[in-house]
C-alpha cells in the first residue's frame, strides 16, 4: 500500500489537467510509504500517449528529495483519454521494482488513481490509501 497525502493528489490533478492534451508526469517522495511531497516535470517527449522525463528536472528532483531525508517511492504519469491501465511501453520501462507507478486517468469525469509495482515485468495492483 502506498499513503498519499489530499494536497498531493490535488496538486497531481492540477498539474494532469494543465498539461493536456499531453501526459503529465513527476515523482512522489517522502518516507515509510506515505507520500508528502510531489515533484512535477515536463514530459519531454510533448506527447498524449508516451512521457519521458526530463533528464535535469529529474536530477533536480532526486537531489532535493535525498537532502530533505526523503526517499522516490513512485513516479507518475497521466493518460489523458484513456484507462488507468499501465502499457506494454510502461511495464517494459520500469526500471525499479522499489517504487510505485502510479496513473491518472482523466478519460472520465472523475480522476481515477492506480497504483501498482513491477517486477520482472510482472504487475500487481497496490492499494492507494488517501490521508490528510
Amino acid at each position: 500500500m502506498i499513503s498519499i497525502k489530499q494536497d498531493i493528489v490535488d496538486q497531481i490533478i492540477t498539474h494532469a489537467k494543465k498539461d493536456l492534451p499531453y501526459e503529465a508526469c513527476g515523482y512522489l517522495a517522502g518516507n515509510e510509504g506515505t507520500v508528502t511531497i510531489g515533484y512535477q516535470m515536463t514530459n519531454a517527449d510533448h506527447s498524449s500517449e508516451h512521457f519521458s522525463f526530463d533528464p535535469s528536472e529529474q536530477f533536480r528532483a532526486v537531489k532535493d528529495a535525498r537532502n530533505k531525508g526523503h526517499q522516490i517511492l513512485a513516479n507518475y504519469h497521466s493518460h489523458p483519454q484513456t484507462p488507468a491501465r499501465l502499457s506494454k511501453e510502461d511495464i517494459h520501462l520500469a526500471y525499479d521494482p522499489d517504487i510505485s507507478y502510479i496513473i491518472i486517468s482523466l478519460a472520465e469525469t472523475t480522476p481515477v488513481f492506480k497504483s501498482f509495482k513491477i517486477r520482472n515485468g510482472k504487475v500487481v495492483n497496490e492499494e492507494i490509501k488517501i490521508v490528510k
